[in-house]
């Protein structure tokens, strides 16, 4: 077996630039016992979610994935790029869920850099701020995010230039 398989390393501080995207390896299809499990974990009454009568009427036509749901997947999602050397999350911000998303529907997610910044604090991380988005299978913009962390430098050493 002479076949080569590449190790991807995690990504420390020093490898978020400004501007750097990220088009996440994994994809991830909601099913039904997601959006039931945690629209019942989470205490969220709204019909919309588990009542598939009242919601053939509507413009829809069937139950949405609670978009608590859809974002938490697309954060998921990008995390194997964008967390593995994380050491606290910091911030969520801007969070908006554009398009609805039903059972079965598949996500992919993708990252920018906004901004990295060395941590005011502490000589072995640095800030950064990510511009995240989640798609679907019909290439619509289901939600999107910015998010902060804190992730650790590659030798735990401050380089400011």
């Amino acid at each position: 077996m002479n076949q080569v398989i590449e190790k991807v390393e995690s990504l420390f501080f020093e490898d978020f630039t400004p501007g750097r995207r990220f088009a996440h390896f994994r994809g991830r299809t909601v099913t039904e016992m997601d959006n039931v499990l945690l629209t019942h974990l989470t205490m969220n009454t709204a019909q919309a979610h588990f009542n598939e009568e009242s919601m053939k009427d509507t413009a829809f036509g069937q139950r949405l994935v609670f978009g608590g749901i859809t974002a938490s997947m697309v954060i998921g999602l990008a995390s194997q790029d964008t967390a593995e050397q994380a050491i606290a999350e910091l911030r969520l911000d801007r969070l908006r869920l554009q398009s609805p998303v039903f059972h079965g529907d598949t996500l992919s997610a993708y990252s920018e850099v906004l901004s990295a910044t060395p941590a005011p604090d502490r000589a072995d991380a640095g800030v950064v701020r990510f511009r995240h988005w989640g798609m679907n299978q019909r290439e619509q913009i289901v939600c999107e995010a910015e998010r902060t962390v804190l992730i650790k430098r590659r030798t735990g050493e401050r380089h400011d230039g």
